[in-house]
């Protein structure tokens, strides 16, 4: 047994078979930190805000009927003032195309990645427009938010007043240092030339 011991005692001493492995010796490198997220996750976010002349609920599929109804209203207005592209609205969306893209809306909502919002009237028949509330694409600002309303309503005069109250709005009730308003704020021309730049394009 003696001998043994002794044995067992120079092997180790030698960083023999008994030893730890070198590679159980090193520490372990520290775990990769994942990028913070582009909104605080104990941020609880608004989800009925009520504005003058109108309210604010997340675009979702019990929506999907006035929504359509709302920009079907106003393509060649949306696709001037908004998209500025033929691809959306346009006179071929579906209903059921309608609800695919209202079922897309809310699992980002329920996700955090972006946050959409249908603006309606204060008795919820009729939507006066969409406020869009995204992470940035340009590096240097928190959240980037888009807005439109339909033709009728922009003719009355509510784009800018849904402008105005938006802007108090995130300043007040979001976390946000740095917002950017393309198309408002910042021209359409110099928001998709800060994209590209952002893209290395």
């Amino acid at each position: 047994m003696k001998v043994w011991t002794a044995a067992l005692a120079a092997t180790l001493a030698l960083g023999g078979a008994f030893a730890v492995p070198a590679s159980a010796q090193t520490p372990a490198p520290p775990p990769t930190v994942a990028p913070a997220p582009w909104i605080a996750p104990d941020f609880a976010v608004p989800t009925l805000i009520e504005g003058p002349g109108f309210k604010l609920v997340p675009l979702g599929p019990a929506l999907t009927e006035i929504d359509y109804r709302a920009y079907m209203s106003s393509i060649a207005h949306l696709q001037k003032t908004f998209t500025r592209s033929a691809s959306w609205p346009n006179d071929q969306i579906t209903l059921k195309d309608a609800v695919v893209d209202m079922e897309t809306e809310a699992g980002r909502f329920a996700r955090r990645e972006s946050f959409a919002y249908a603006v309606l009237t204060p008795d919820g028949l009729r939507e006066r427009g969409s406020v869009y509330v995204y992470p940035s694409k340009v590096p240097g600002h928190d959240a980037q938010v888009m807005m439109w309303v339909t033709a009728a309503d922009y003719e009355a005069g509510f784009d800018a007043e849904l402008y105005t109250w938006v802007k108090g709005w995130i300043a007040r009730d979001w976390p946000f240092r740095s917002v950017a308003y393309p198309g408002r704020a910042i021209p359409w021309e110099q928001w998709d030339a800060m994209v590209a730049k952002s893209k290395g394009g």
